[in-house]
């Protein structure tokens, strides 16, 4: 018997962590890749999950086992009218609107594509575990096991999607498969069903109206569940925008997270709920000293885990401990859900808005650490709140604050240094008063920051739902510099001898140098027009001649602020060019807007991060390329990327278009290049016939693609698990 509620609990997991990236990528093509297309469908799937939860809990609660299992039979029924789970192209049309109209048609079409069958499986966790609750089985008294065998089954999809069924299957095979699985899933149910109607005792089914535990208790459940959901989100920021944009590296924390349940939820403890109480702190202030000194070296992301990691094991171990009766049972997992929620929703949508850094990780870690005196192992009551838990805190920031106030002179590194010693020094006396530990340790982090200095000295700072964009100056090279995270986006120099001279990927002596030498060496009454897919600081505008006109697309407004102020980048500003415009929104959605055979050049420059935006690299993306290009038009793609290889992708591309295509990897930089501002790179050149390309044709500096096995990318299908690279490329 546990066995079949069990394997239904593990499907329905699977159906579940599968449905919500196979959904996500299917947007794409329709809404772009902007934050909030992803934010939006993350907040609809959790908002999707807490009302299965609701539902749960009221069926329990006001019905009996029998009318439970005929509601949820005809539940089931009717979301088989709304399978296949796919997109509903219908509700948008080709283009939808920006703004809150396009939110609007965005959730529309989630609910209609997979809301239904995504909220019927929803279902499935709390409403059989409380079945089984009431079997008469041995093991339903504790039927919290079968919450492991739950997250075991997220587990599973988790690590399946992006290695195994990602880069084998295409969107629309994925969702018929999902469909077939969604069948065998209600018949595994309605097993559950008859089994538990048979199985019970009598009376224990019998509907009681909604039993709800303590106001207290309760919100102490939801913040149990807030906190590692929170600090989830907050690890896999900061490892991905400020130690290594890896691709996929999200997937460990997340991992790790779901681990912990099945950890706690065991019959038997594997760890030691105290141990972990106990190593918590000290973890805490190891970490601390690692971002107190600024330190984000790749051989670091171990401790940040091993931290996280710990931090969930305590929170969820708390949770655990404090599992109520089975009579309470859907209320304890309406609280997991809802605090799940409020995590989410804080670390997506109302961080970026609040906070110029990733302050939410910082934040979530001082939470987790105050969790600790909830519960002693003897029973005794915490001590209350003294005036040392807040006046040491106090001292500890106006001391930081003082001595790290700049980042030059002694004040910065030294400073940085004194007052990380004394934090520790500090909170190790006092790692028994959690709340005086964690709020010194809080303190030293909030004063310091966590991101100051990465990247050379800061400028300017400020972070959107995009990520955190971050305008440094370089005292070496004298130059002022964009990044992302830690991807450079752009660089000028300082000198007003070299203010107009493109640097970094963009170099005169590179790739895109040679590009623009072959554009501009066309006969004059030639098409002029050019079109820049990311903006970046502006510095492809430094090739704009007299009489050309230019238009860049870039989807995040911050990034045309910055590269519109004149005390930060002045590219745009001493763009010669006739014209040039810059249209805010996803590239792919905006360029179907232009005028059909308008562009003589499009330059993309989108792929130089971790999550490079899929969609613009797909065989229907390429088609609108070529669409908006003018007669003997070259499309150019900056493939310079630390960790994904694009060039197979490219010359698959080519092929399946019959385009000719030739690629240029430009390294091994001289000591002086690398001086002058140049950066290594890798373009890729496209064109209807090998004539277009000019002299790039024959320059041995300009290679065809190295073949190479592997499907085109498309709308229905594309992975980079197969061109993920560990060593360092540009």
């Amino acid at each position: 018997m546990p066995l079949l509620f069990a394997l239904t609990l593990l499907l329905s997991a699977v159906l579940l962590f599968s449905a919500q990236p196979m959904i996500a990528k299917a947007v794409l093509p329709q809404f772009g890749g902007a934050p909030a297309v992803w934010t939006t469908c993350m907040v609809f799937f959790q908002a999707v999950l807490l009302a299965g939860y609701v539902y749960a809990h009221a069926m329990t609660g006001w019905l009996g086992i029998r009318r439970q299992a005929v509601v949820h039979a005809a539940l089931l029924l009717v979301t088989w009218f709304f399978l296949p789970i796919g997109i509903v192209e219908e509700v948008t049309g080709s283009s939808p609107a920006t703004g809150t109209s396009t939110t609007g048609s965005l959730l529309t079409m989630l609910f209609l594509s997979a809301g239904v069958p995504f909220f019927a499986v929803a279902t499935t966790a709390p409403l059989l575990q409380r079945w089984f609750a009431g079997t008469g089985h041995r093991a339903a008294t504790d039927p919290y096991f079968l919450y492991g065998a739950s997250n075991f089954g997220s587990l599973t999809a988790l690590l399946a999607y992006p290695f195994v069924i990602e880069p084998n299957i295409a969107l629309a095979r994925q969702g018929g498969l999902w469909s077939t699985g969604y069948v065998i899933l209600a018949a595994l149910i309605v097993g559950c069903a008859v089994v538990a109607e048979r199985s019970s005792p009598p009376g224990f089914h019998k509907a009681e109206g909604p039993i709800r535990p303590e106001a207290g208790r309760w919100w102490r459940w939801v913040w149990l569940a807030f906190i590692p959901s929170s600090l989830l989100l907050g690890v896999t920021t900061y490892l991905s925008t400020d130690i290594a944009p890896i691709p996929l590296l999200w997937v460990i924390p997340l991992a790790l997270y779901l681990l912990t349940f099945i950890v706690v939820f065991a019959h038997k403890p594997i760890v030691p709920h105290w141990g972990l109480v106990r190593a918590l702190p000290l973890e805490v202030m190891a970490l601390a000293l690692v971002l107190g000194f600024g330190l984000v070296q790749p051989w670091l992301i171990p401790l940040h885990l091993l931290t996280f990691i710990t931090a969930a094991l305590v929170c969820h171990g708390e949770l655990a401990r404090d599992r109520p009766t089975t009579q309470h049972l859907t209320e304890f997992y309406l609280a997991i859900a809802f605090g799940g929620l409020l995590g989410g929703t804080f670390n997506a949508l109302v961080a970026p808005v609040i906070f110029n850094r990733v302050a939410e990780y910082p934040i979530a870690l001082v939470l987790a650490c105050l969790v600790v005196p909830v519960t002693k192992p003897d029973g005794r009551p915490t001590r209350g709140l003294g005036i040392g838990d807040v006046a040491i805190p106090l001292v500890v920031f106006g001391l930081t604050a003082a001595l790290i106030r700049d980042d030059q002179g002694w004040t910065g590194p030294l400073g940085t240094m004194l007052v990380s010693g004394l934090v520790t020094l500090v909170s190790w006396t006092h790692r028994a008063r959690p709340v005086r530990f964690a709020l010194t340790i809080g303190a030293a982090l909030m004063a310091s920051g966590l991101t100051a200095g990465i990247n050379g000295r800061v400028l300017h700072q400020e972070r959107n739902f995009f990520g955190v964009l971050q305008v440094t100056e370089d005292l070496r090279s004298q130059s002022h510099r964009l990044f992302h995270g830690r991807t450079l986006h752009g660089q000028q120099s300082l000198d007003p001898a070299r203010r107009r001279e493109p640097l970094s990927y963009f170099h005169r002596s590179g790739p895109i140098g040679q590009v623009f030498d072959e554009f501009q060496a066309r006969p004059s009454e030639a098409e002029r027009t050019v079109a820049v897919v990311g903006l970046g600081v502006g510095s492809l505008a430094a090739y704009a001649q007299p009489g050309e006109r230019w238009t860049f697309y870039e989807i995040d407004p911050a990034v045309l602020r910055i590269a519109s102020d004149p005390r930060d980048f002045t590219f745009l500003r001493d763009c010669r060019a006739e014209s040039l415009n810059v249209i805010i929104g996803d590239a792919r959605l905006r360029l179907r807007e232009a005028p059909d055979h308008h562009y003589a050049l499009i330059v993309l420059d989108a792929f130089s991060a971790d999550a490079i935006p899929m969609h613009l690299l797909t065989r229907e993306a390429l088609a609108i390329y070529r669409r908006k290009l003018a007669g003997q038009g070259i499309l150019a793609f900056h493939i310079s990327n630390r960790s994904i290889e694009l060039e197979s992708v490219l010359g698959a591309l080519a092929r399946d278009a019959g385009l000719a295509c030739r690629i240029r990897s430009d390294r091994n930089l001289r000591p002086e290049e690398r001086l002058a501002g140049k950066q290594e790179s890798i373009w890729a050149m496209m064109a209807d016939r090998e004539s277009d390309l000019g002299g790039m044709a024959t320059d041995p500096k300009w290679a065809p693609p190295r073949p190479r096995g592997g499907s085109v990318w498309t709308d229905d299908f594309s992975s980079i698990t197969g061109h993920i690279i560990l060593r360092r490329t540009p």
